[in-house]
């Protein structure tokens, strides 16, 4: 993925996640969370969705990780952020799990907000996805390197929580 690219799947989703805790958008309004707990729920979501995708590849094992949140001058905001790939199957089976994502997550207490071409020059297929509680949001993006040789073709997934306040140690 290219940088470009990168901070793309990073202004869409801050905008999504700002859009779903509009409600929140005052630091006092914020549930206090330790980030251990966000960081643990985000990758249980995480590994719920690649229960969806319904297929057996390789996973890269980055582990969620605690983030500022946009939007608020404390740094006592924060998020948790779990970017993620699915790999290391052919290209058919990747586009076929991606089906079963935009299928299956509604089903799940997910509300699909954008389903289509995501911005960059390949236009890669993107499903973005709010969770029922407002908690997480999800980025889904289908990554076809078949014809590149040397490439890997990727199943891009990216979730994040809702903004929290930080648990005082």
């Amino acid at each position: 993925m290219t940088k470009r690219s990168f901070m793309a799947v990073h202004v869409v989703l801050a905008c999504v996640l700002l859009a779903g805790c509009s409600k929140n958008m005052n630091e006092d309004d914020l549930r206090v969370r330790s980030s251990d707990k966000v960081a643990d729920e985000t990758e249980k979501a995480s590994s719920e969705i690649l229960d969806l995708a319904g297929v057996k590849g390789k996973v890269t094992e980055s582990g969620a990780f605690a983030m500022p949140c946009a939007g608020y001058s404390s740094e006592k905001v924060y998020r948790a952020h779990h970017p993620w790939s699915l790999y290391g199957l052919p290209f058919e089976e990747l586009k076929k799990a991606f089906g079963r994502l935009r299928d299956g997550l509604p089903g799940h207490g997910w509300k699909i907000v954008k389903d289509g071409p995501d911005g960059s020059p390949s236009k890669a297929p993107q499903i973005i996805a709010n969770h029922k509680g407002g908690d997480f949001s999800v980025d889904i993006r289908l990554h076809d390197e078949s014809k590149r040789s040397g490439k890997t073709s990727l199943l891009e997934v990216t979730v994040e929580s809702a903004c929290f306040k930080k648990q005082a140690d």
